[in-house]
């Protein structure tokens, strides 16, 4: 398994952990790029920014410092279901 499988398949785990019902789909777009579609009812009645906070949130520890698994996320799809 590669690593960018390995750390899609993280992704995935800790935002499915952290936001109630959710399903998470990721994509990586190569160098450490992420695309993730992300639904659930905890997003309806959020604005958008607070959606992606709750998203990055999860994600945080794979994101911080220089050598993080992930530079950045290219796009972010949410869907309330």
């Amino acid at each position: 398994m590669e690593i960018s499988s390995d750390i899609s398949a993280e992704i995935k785990q800790l935002i499915e952990q952290a936001i109630a019902n959710s399903q998470v789909e990721v994509l990586c777009g190569g160098n450490r790029h992420y695309t993730l579609t992300v639904t659930s009812n905890t997003f309806d009645g959020l604005s958008q920014v607070k959606q992606h906070q709750l998203v990055y949130a999860a994600i945080k520890d794979l994101m911080a410092g220089n050598d993080a698994p992930i530079h950045a996320i290219d796009q972010m799809n949410i869907k309330i279901d």
